[in-house]
């Protein structure tokens, strides 16, 4: 025979394990509904929106937003949510189609907002990715990614006025993080003697990086992946590596890397650690989140550029 406290705990064990065996769509029946185009977008709002908001990202870890293909499942996620944060700047050339095939009814906020767009490298080059002559590479100026912030956090308040506490609170202690990676970044850029600043990556998407910290960087291929590097834009580069001794080429995750080491052969530079420019790596990665991979690329910066 049970005795009263006992037959308590087992009820409130087996309410437990009835909680938890739910399907987790059941148990973030409750959460505010979002989508986040890419994933540092994504690692963005998880910070600010934290228990409150259920986070779906439609490009993930290591994909390259520039050339995705929506499916429908996609469409699905954008239908079943309450805001989708985009990062604006023309980023996601294929987000415009999406809404409206999806049908969805959701907030559409572009994390941008309120940026200083930087005019776009490619036209020198002849490119046209349809960005519009902005670089859309904000997020690479940790002050920019503030703006993102303030944006998502708006936006979060706007649709879940109950949750206004708890985003404030998410927000503030989020930007004193970035404040801390920030200062790391300048401390590191200001070791580097300044002759040595100077990078090749693989593709343009470091000039918000470049205008806020003082690191000058050279691509041969334009702010889009899409883009193909010609014979020319290639000579060019080999030739002002000889010129200026730069010592180190870098490329990204959602670069091919064969181009980039045929440079560093032809030249002498040496190849540096792989760096992360428009997605996160896998969450156990170097470069797991937004702040995660600010402090590589720069420490990675720093390492080829010091020694």
């Amino acid at each position: 025979m049970l005795t009263r406290r006992a037959a308590v705990s087992l009820l409130a064990g087996c309410l437990t394990l009835a909680v938890s065996s739910l399907p987790v769509a059941a148990q973030n029946v409750d959460k505010l509904k979002v989508v986040a185009t890419f994933s540092i977008l994504g690692d963005m709002v998880r910070n600010v929106g934290g228990e409150r908001v259920a986070v779906a990202t439609l490009v993930g870890p290591n994909g390259d937003a520039h050339v995705y293909s929506p499916t429908p499942a996609d469409g699905r996620r954008l239908t079943e949510a309450k805001i989708v944060f985009t990062n604006g700047l023309k980023f996601e050339g294929w987000i415009d189609r999406l809404v409206k095939s999806s049908g969805t009814r959701a907030e559409k906020i572009e994390a941008a907002k309120g940026v200083k767009p930087l005019k776009s490298n490619d036209e020198g080059h002849g490119h046209d990715h349809g960005h519009g002559g902005s670089d859309p590479h904000a997020w690479q100026s940790i002050g920019n990614a503030k703006i993102y912030v303030a944006n998502i956090r708006d936006a979060l308040i706007a649709a879940d006025e109950a949750g206004k506490a708890v985003y404030e609170a998410n927000a503030a202690s989020y930007l004193e993080r970035l404040d801390e990676v920030e200062a790391e970044v300048k401390g590191l850029v200001a070791r580097i003697p300044p002759e040595r600043r100077r990078i090749i990556t693989s593709h343009d998407a470091f000039r918000y990086f470049e205008e806020a910290y003082g690191i000058d960087f050279v691509s041969p291929q334009g702010v889009s992946t899409e883009s193909e590097a010609s014979a020319k834009d290639v000579a060019r580069i080999i030739q002002q590596i000889r010129r200026e001794t730069i010592a180190a080429v870098f490329v990204e995750n959602v670069s091919d890397a064969r181009l980039m080491e045929r440079i560093a052969k032809e030249t002498g530079a040496k190849v540096g650690e792989k760096v992360y420019s428009d997605a996160l790596s896998e969450p156990n990665g170097p470069a797991g989140t937004y702040i995660d991979m600010m402090r590589h690329n720069i420490r990675a910066f720093s390492a080829a550029l010091s020694s």
